[in-house]
């Protein structure tokens, strides 16, 4: 590898990598908000109402022949993936859920107009929670051994119904699990494909800064139901939110500052914010608001670029994905898997064609 070369700003803070990621970021770091307000409207119709039941737009809303059908164009699925928890009195539970769900869904729409429409499977709607989240009403913890399961269960009945592609978009602090589902999925079952953990709120750290230079900057950095989670819900889904209810807080530091990162690993500490407890207080005792940050000065307009730069990274995965295998191709058996070609061979079939066989009978392989 050569020497990194990096795409300047006008801000001295900011830079991207010289790739084509850093120069989608570089892109919707400059547009204006005339710009960014058409990229929502026409590209991805952002926002609007949920499609969550609405036919066709998710696989399990779609009959199964016209699925088939997309998926002949396009085998990448989207797995969106939130939950339930209290994120104080002015938003929903489901705040994380329709969060994520909301703008995939503008993704599908925009892949749908160019003619490789992207598949959505329903999210998964109760998260793993860190041990500081415990004891809150709202609050909806899934033990990490059932979640990572159901992950792993639910990718064994995508790649079988011929989903060999499987993004799972992150939309919560459980990553560790989501981490270990994948990893164990390929390790138990060997199936060649691509799987990637995507946490979008990460991904987009750059658009969550807390920078100067920008009229739609954030005062504050990216924390639970605070500016910024509240800023993205009233641009996503503004009739699921009470701004009566309104509240600021800060967190409570139990030692001194500097070691743990935030949550969108924003400052290049030591740790990332899952790596400990005990340096902050749990969120029942400190902020029992359930609102970390200050939900005041909470603006739609804020969260524009973000969900844009999203949007758009999104699209660029499907893109690059496809490009290196189309429909109905995977990485060779013996780049991905320790089973032979002629073992996998009716497994990688059409599903339900003549020689194939479902997942559902293979054996595992290895110590796992």
């Amino acid at each position: 590898m050569g020497k990194i070369k990096w795409i300047e700003t006008e801000n001295p803070e900011v830079k991207f990598e010289d790739t084509h990621i850093g120069k989608i970021k570089k892109m919707v770091w400059d547009a204006d908000e005339k710009q960014l307000d058409k990229w929502l409207k026409e590209d991805f119709e952002i926002p609007s109402p949920s499609e969550l039941g609405k036919p066709c737009c998710y696989i399990q809303t779609t009959p199964h022949a016209l699925a088939r059908e997309k998926r002949h164009k396009n085998d990448i699925v989207l797995l969106p993936i939130g939950c339930s928890e209290c994120h104080g009195d002015g938003l929903p539970t489901g705040h994380d859920t329709f969060q994520v769900a909301n703008y995939m869904e503008g993704v599908r729409r925009y892949t749908a107009k160019l003619g490789y429409e992207v598949s959505l499977t329903h999210p998964i709607l109760y998260g793993g929670h860190p041990h500081h989240h415990l004891g809150m009403a709202g609050t909806i913890i899934m033990p990490q051994d059932i979640l990572a399961e159901q992950i792993i269960a639910i990718m064994l009945g995508l790649w079988n119904d011929g989903y060999r592609k499987i993004i799972l978009v992150n939309n919560h602090g459980h990553m560790y699990t989501l981490h270990t589902a994948v990893q164990e999925f390929c390790k138990r079952f060997q199936l060649p494909g691509i799987y990637q953990v995507f946490d979008w709120i990460t991904a987009c750290r750059d658009f969550f800064r807390p920078l100067s230079g920008k009229k739609d900057q954030w005062e504050m950095p990216f924390g639970h139901a605070g500016e910024a989670e509240t800023s993205l819900g009233l641009l996503l889904f503004p009739d699921m939110i009470d701004k009566k209810y309104f509240t600021d807080t800060a967190p409570k530091i139990l030692m001194k500052d500097g070691w743990f990162d935030g949550s969108i690993q924003d400052y290049n500490r030591p740790h990332q914010w899952c790596d400990g407890e005990g340096h902050a207080a749990i969120e029942i005792s400190a902020t029992p608001e359930g609102v970390i940050g200050k939900q005041s000065i909470a603006d739609p307009a804020k969260a524009k670029r973000p969900v844009v730069f999203m949007c758009k990274l999104l699209v660029q995965l499907v893109e690059d994905i496809l490009e290196t295998y189309p429909a109905g191709t995977v990485p060779p058996v013996k780049d991905f898997s320790l089973r032979t070609e002629e073992e996998l061979a009716p497994y990688l079939k059409e599903p339900m064609s003549e020689g194939w066989r479902s997942v559902y009978g293979i054996s595992r392989v290895g110590p796992f």
